[in-house]
């Protein structure tokens, strides 16, 4: 209805009627006193509201679509068990439209796992990230929160070009034996693939944690351009000055100032008063005897007063931070879900750099949005030869249709009307090659499925093989392990940690497919993880007080060996069925 007509078609009132109501008016006012509303106020304030009532009833009677619009699609807030908490305010930037959360605590700043008070612009999945994926069901412990916290006072009083981190850099250009200093740190190494860079930091903050020390993180190549900074006020990047810097690369084992070397020459006085300057820790998955001895209470006690560690590993080596006595107390504290912890520090830490997250929202609108169930398929095979492999293939499927997560095919094409209400089901493929998807998706064009449910497969990318050192590339592997971790569903290859990073980031307990041997598909094809947590592929079998061998899989309830390596650990909960 034209609401202008209606006004249009009221005539004005004459001068004559102007008049004889004026008149009227006073008389009213001698009658009821000189404060009481004339009748001509009241006329006009009639002719003001009626339109306005009136317009008003419309909109309430068709309310806007605009008003209901989600990202791609409403679905996106109704599957994400968000929309009852959100609200549209406006359109913008680089999510086409913002929302705000009522409830801000459990939803931008993740039960309070991060900090608030960030440039939104400078990072945009900081706050946004809550939007894409189900609200986690594993909180924060408050003792966590107090302690990240009270990290980013101690990151912002001992980081780059603060004083205290200008007077250690001092000490350490010296090169002198020195007692004391007001902050300690730790230098984490860029090293390996980017999967093993992001296990790897998030097991070195936890140790900085646990020893009050502050994290430096080597910018390599590009973690610059792959994360954002993830403490408030002072960067985590080691500035590109520090004096070491230069002989990253060769660090080694037999370094002068690695600690296992020098534990191994017996150049190391744990009871002298004055400590080295720095040391060097060999981590990486061929370290020695000497050098995992890092995981002993003696050796850390000694590494307390060391004022700069550098450390250079590929491992997620939390498993093996939760057998040193010493820390039992404060991981306890900080983690009562002993199986979250890099679910909740992978939150804190790992941030997707604006231009990452173009690539991760653009896709996840385009083609995983408007599906009721997304389901994710990681695929690696670790094999020299040119794939794909049909005992694979074989392999994917075997799991997928005896676990019930993707529906079987109808192969007599006996399904000729599916339903108008089918479910919608996107499944989410990462690999390296492209002849996997498309096979799945050929299998769902060609035939219906037996359930009526329309299957949409979609890959991302297909580099064809690793590129560590290319820029672009590792974009693309950090995009596809961030949509992982935003499926209902994983299942990820064994060994694999692109796909330990998905399922943690996301809180998922995956479906791992075994490790085929001999070109043939293994029965069973695949298991359900014991907890989300990552695999440590190269622990320690130490004991440390009875200075012998003994398999740490045993020593405590929740670390146990994994699913997909034998002889490597993973932290569960205690509760598990093991």
């Amino acid at each position: 209805m034209d609401l202008n007509s209606s006004t249009r078609r009221r005539s004005p009132p004459s001068e004559d009627t102007d008049q004889q109501l004026a008149q009227n008016s006073k008389m009213q006012a001698k009658r009821f006193g000189s404060n009481a509303i004339t009748f001509t106020q009241i006329f006009a304030y009639c002719l003001v509201a009626l339109p306005i009532i009136f317009a008003i009833s419309l909109i309430f009677r068709h309310p806007s679509s605009d008003r209901t619009m989600g990202f791609a699609d409403a679905r996106v807030l109704e599957n994400r068990g968000v929309k009852q908490n959100a609200t549209l305010i406006g359109a913008g930037g680089s999510e086409g439209v913002l929302f705000q959360h009522a409830d801000k605590y459990n939803g931008k700043l993740l039960g309070g796992l991060l900090a608030d008070g960030f440039d939104e612009a400078a990072c945009t999945s900081r706050y946004s990230s809550f939007l894409y994926r189900k609200i986690s069901l594993h909180k924060p412990s408050s003792y966590l929160i107090s302690r990240l916290r009270s990290y980013e006072d101690l990151h912002k009083r001992c980081g780059p070009n603060t004083q205290s981190y200008n007077k250690a850099l001092e000490q350490l250009k010296s090169g002198n034996k020195i007692g004391l200093t007001d902050c300690n740190y730790i230098v984490w190494i860029s090293f390996s693939g980017l999967g093993n860079r992001i296990l790897s930091l998030a097991s070195t903050f936890l140790y900085a944690l646990l020893t009050n020390r502050v994290l430096l993180v080597d910018q390599g190549k590009d973690m610059a351009d792959l994360f954002c900074d993830p403490f408030p006020d002072k960067s985590w990047l080691l500035p590109r000055d520090f004096p070491l810097i230069d002989q990253f690369d060769s660090f080694n084992q037999n370094s002068p100032h690695c600690h296992g070397n020098m534990l191994k020459n017996n150049a190391i006085n744990s009871s002298a008063m004055s400590k080295p300057s720095y040391l060097y820790l060999h981590l990486v998955h061929d370290y020695g005897d000497h050098d995992k001895l890092f995981f002993c209470d003696g050796e850390q006690s000694f590494l307390e007063n060391v004022p700069w560690l550098i450390m250079k590993t590929d491992n997620y080596y939390v498993p093996s931070l939760f057998l040193i006595p010493s820390f039992e107390t404060e991981l306890s504290n900080l983690f009562p879900e002993k199986g979250t912890v890099f679910h909740h520090l992978g939150r804190y830490l790992f941030h997707p750099s604006n231009h990452v997250w173009g690539l991760i929202t653009r896709y996840y609108r385009t083609y995983l949005a408007k599906a009721d169930e997304r389901i994710g398929i990681q695929i690696r095979t670790f094999d020299s030869r040119r794939g794909p492999f049909k005992h694979v293939m074989d392999q994917i499927l075997a799991c997928t249709l005896k676990e019930k997560l993707l529906p079987a095919v109808d192969m007599q094409d006996s399904v000729v009307n599916p339903s108008e209400n089918a479910k919608l089901k996107a499944v989410l493929v990462t690999s390296l090659l492209s002849g996997y998807s498309e096979d799945l998706r050929n299998m769902y064009w060609e035939h219906p499925t037996m359930t009526g449910e329309v299957v949409g497969v979609y890959q991302p990318s297909h580099e064809e093989f690793q590129q560590t050192e290319k820029q672009m590339h590792n974009r693309k592997a950090w995009a596809e392990m961030y949509l992982l971790s935003l499926t209902d569903v994983l299942v990820t290859s064994a060994w694999s940690t692109f796909g330990y990073v998905a399922q943690g980031l996301g809180g998922l307990r995956p479906w791992i497919l075994y490790k085929t041997e001999n070109d043939t598909a293994p029965d069973p094809p695949c298991r359900r993880a014991m907890s989300m947590e990552p695999c440590f592929h190269a622990p320690p079998f130490y004991d440390c007080k009875a200075k012998k061998g003994i398999d740490t899989g045993t020593l405590v309830p929740h670390v146990r060996h994994c699913e997909d390596i034998s002889w490597g650990l993973k932290v569960v909960d205690d509760h598990n069925d093991l």
